[in-house]
């Protein structure tokens, strides 16, 4: 029998991590093989690859099952024989529809470690197969039993070996090292397992040390990395001694049950930007966590937050749509973390995954939602459609314009004298007027966001400075002027003689402000002078900041 494990990645960076754990526990099998695609990928090559394969085993998820089953499909087509093998969360629960496709022969449900090694030992008789669902004509054979992976046998799994070592540099690479979640929010799928379950040790840290020295971006799978203390500080100890310059870690942590001994250690210890932390904030509303069964001092958290934000890069999620949340909830939310400046703030809408108890309990709370992956919110009696789509039109504003780091001086200075979520949402619609969210140049969106405060801050002479700040900075060659024009020519002469700047090395842009930037920049304070911005560009990394210190120049890194 030849088999193939395999999956769809959303992007070529991604990796999949289960069918490469599920191929190294059953390497010594006969005809067994591995490959990834992308969901971008043509489904006709594909399937072409697929269909010289007795059994094709699919790894499934909320992003991928819709051409999952395109493929399989077309596969079948190409080789009616070949069989259909699907496993993983998005087939887990509510699995009746997707085994009634023809095209569909096979679901192990749940964990799959022990119903694949199953499968493989007693194809084609699998009647048996535990936590596998089959058909025998029109019925349906299913032989559910509680099994758990004893994850101790992974001691000498080391997941990573198959890959040609150099692909591995580009891609966002996973690690587990627990399974299961202590907490038991509604929404989530990892709510389901609440007994936690730790890799042993020594598999933990050699496929961690494998990923350190061939890979770059190592991200953490584990819902809560920081429930234990003693461990947490023993793997960050492990990272310090072997990490390589490039390499860059991130966690899932619950920020307001983070232990002191780990902020210091992070304090005495962790280089900046070594670490990246993402905190599920989701909502400020105390009223919708617990109707979720939901946890979370948001004090504590913002604290955390504050104390290690200039050693860790932290990105924040937030969630539209919870039970209990409602227009102005969601506003003052989204106005206190961001507040926070986080590098990157994700406004994510409410999701009914399979297996869920939000998608069980949805009428309890009028809940309309999309019958289609990924099953987003649609309406309930706390929002309507209109008010979901205005705060889409937030999202879309506070991706452009804050996660890219396209306008970051300039929405700071909105949230210190201005609702930032108000503004955010009123350039979101004007920008749909104009452009479309995913088709739009660089210079479109600084001229957007200039003729929406001319329109709506018109007095406001700093907000216009600023974009104009963000802009010239946010290019490696010197751009062409744009919002505010440059000094005259003989002016600026005089200044990059009297800087000393090398302007055979570097091209200059100097931008007359009546505000002192370098004050703005460093201290969040609005100081009416007048100010020359000049700006260094190499061609080859970020522009810098010349600052005339009226003694000395001053270069600081932007």
């Amino acid at each position: 029998m030849r088999i193939l494990l395999t999956t769809l990645n959303a992007k070529y960076i991604h990796v999949n991590l289960a069918i490469r754990l599920l191929y190294d526990l059953n390497k010594d099998h006969e005809g067994i093989e591995w490959k990834e695609f992308t969901i971008k990928e043509p489904r006709d090559g594909i399937a072409e690859h697929c269909a010289g394969f007795d059994v094709v085993a699919f790894s499934c998820y909320i992003w991928n099952i819709t051409q999952t089953l395109e493929v399989a499909k077309k596969i079948k087509v190409l080789n009616p024989n070949t069989k259909i093998l699907l496993g993983g969360p998005e087939v887990s629960y509510d699995w009746k529809d997707v085994i009634a496709l023809e095209e569909i022969d096979y679901i192990i449900v749940g964990e799959g470690e022990i119903p694949f090694q199953e499968f493989l030992q007693s194809y084609p008789n699998v009647s048996e197969v535990t936590n596998l669902v089959s058909k025998k004509g029109e019925e349906l054979v299913y032989f559910p039993k509680a099994a758990t992976f004893n994850v101790e046998n992974y001691l000498h799994v080391m997941p990573y070996i198959h890959d040609k070592p150099d692909d591995l540099y580009n891609r966002v690479l996973y690690i587990e090292t627990s399974r299961g979640c202590p907490y038991k929010c509604e929404f989530c799928l990892a709510s389901l397992d609440n007994k936690v379950r730790y890799l042993p040790d020594p598999s933990i840290k050699a496929t961690l040390l494998y990923l350190m020295q061939h890979g770059r971006v190592i991200k953490f799978l584990d819902r809560t990395f920081n429930m234990k203390r003693d461990f947490t500080i023993d793997i960050f100890k492990f990272i310090l001694a072997h990490h390589r310059p490039e390499n860059v870690f991130q966690f899932e942590i619950t920020a307001d049950i983070l232990h002191p001994d780990i902020v210091k250690f992070i304090h005495e210890y962790v280089p900046k930007g070594l670490f990246r932390f993402e905190i599920g904030i989701q909502t400020v509303n105390q009223k919708a966590n617990l109707e979720v069964s939901r946890k979370q001092n948001f004090e504590k958290t913002k604290g955390i937050i504050q104390s290690l934000s200039h050693k860790i890069e932290m990105h924040l999620d937030l969630i539209v749509g919870l039970p209990l949340d409602y227009w102005e909830d969601i506003r003052y939310s989204f106005e206190e973390v961001f507040k926070l400046f986080p590098p990157e703030l994700q406004l994510g809408f409410l999701k009914f995954l399979k297996g869920t108890p939000v998608r069980y309990k949805y009428e309890q709370h009028n809940y309309v939602f999309d019958p289609k992956p990924p099953y987003q919110i649609i309406e309930s009696k706390y929002l309507s459609k209109e008010q979901l789509r205005q705060i889409e039109l937030v999202e879309h504003a506070l991706e452009i314009y804050w996660n890219k780091k396209r306008t970051v001086n300039t929405l700071k200075y909105i949230t210190a004298r201005y609702s930032i979520f108000d503004f955010l949402l009123g350039l979101g619609t004007f920008f749909a007027e104009r452009k479309e969210f995913h088709k739009y140049t660089l210079n479109d969106v600084y001229e957007i966001i200039d003729a929406y405060t001319q329109q709506q801050y018109a007095g406001d002479a700093a907000m216009k400075q600023l974009i104009a700040a963000d802009y010239y900075l946010q290019h490696k060659l010197k751009p062409k002027a744009l919002i505010i024009e440059e000094v005259p020519r003989a002016e600026k002469s005089k200044l990059v003689e009297s800087l000393k700047l090398n302007h055979h090395k570097y091209r200059h842009i100097i931008i007359p402000l009546s505000i002192d930037f370098r004050a703005f920049e460093q201290e969040q304070q609005i100081v009416q002078v007048p100010f020359n911005l000049v700006i260094q560009y190499s061609g080859v990394s970020k522009p810098e900041v010349i600052y005339d210190t009226g003694m000395h120049e001053a270069v600081f890194n932007h």
